[in-house]
């Protein structure tokens, strides 16, 4: 649409330059195929950093969990002592 308007405003104001205008309009029509590029590149960018945000997020829940089983042993581990020190207190 946008091109349109540009070669038809281009033709009315410059009547004789043939050579000119597919100039202009090779030049155009690159753009937009440039254009038609950095979309898709874009898009491709942004499929793979919402994978990788996944990923992270994945392996943050993984290391969360890990960091809590271990979190809890140690816990239990601590709770076992002290109740084998109270017994042997008591015991003495």
């Amino acid at each position: 649409m946008k091109r349109d308007v540009v070669l038809s405003a281009l033709a009315k104001s410059n009547s004789g330059a043939t050579a000119n205008m597919k100039d202009l309009q090779w030049r155009l029509d690159r753009l937009e195929r440039q254009l038609a590029k950095l979309t898709e590149l874009v898009r491709y960018h942004a499929e793979d950093n919402d994978r990788l945000v996944r990923i992270v997020a994945e392996d943050r829940d993984v290391i969360r969990r890990e960091l809590l089983r271990k979190h809890q042993a140690t816990v239990r581990a601590r709770k076992h002592l002290r109740a084998v020190t109270s017994k042997v207190g008591l015991e003495s």
